[in-house]
């Protein structure tokens, strides 16, 4: 399955591997199951809104975890962050709930977060910006691609 997200990874010669499940939609943790893939290893990206105006933030955690907002507050210097709704998360991404993925909105204004726990792997899942379209990556590629701030802004389920 080719997409934008597979041809800048080629384009940036990033080493990668595409894995194409079905096109529902599928949470992290079942991610890791299909993939036979340690639940920790595949992130999800959540979307978070600001009290004040401006652009959602993308905090990018393990499968595993939630996001905690108030750590996640503290790290970007804001009062208050609130998860919006599934629909209002695609309104403000412009893609599907369980294809939101950093990879597709490089470039598009978002601040990125990426859990501190992503550097304990070599490499990771995320999602490939599309239902049905999962990406294995090194750590260190990606936060090379999309100049994230890491730390610790998820605690485990």
């Amino acid at each position: 399955m080719k997409n934008n997200i597979t041809r800048l990874l080629e384009a940036r010669k990033i080493t990668y591997t595409a894995f194409e499940l079905s096109a529902e939609k599928h949470g992290a943790l079942e991610t890791a199951q299909l993939l036979g893939a340690p639940p920790e290893t595949v992130f999800k990206t959540i979307v978070v809104t600001r009290e004040v105006k401006g652009k959602p933030i993308l905090a990018i955690i393990p499968g595993p975890s939630e996001v905690d907002l108030k750590a996640l507050a503290r790290v970007l210097g804001e009062k208050k962050l609130t998860l919006p709704t599934e629909k209002e998360a695609e309104r403000l991404t412009g893609l599907q709930a369980g294809g939101i993925s950093p990879l597709a909105l490089l470039n598009k204004g978002f601040q990125m977060v990426l859990d501190v726990s992503a550097r304990q792997h070599r490499e990771i899942h995320i999602s490939g910006g599309q239902r049905g379209l999962n990406i294995r990556l090194p750590v260190e590629a990606l936060i090379e691609l999309i100049n994230p701030q890491v730390a610790e802004i998820a605690h485990r389920i």
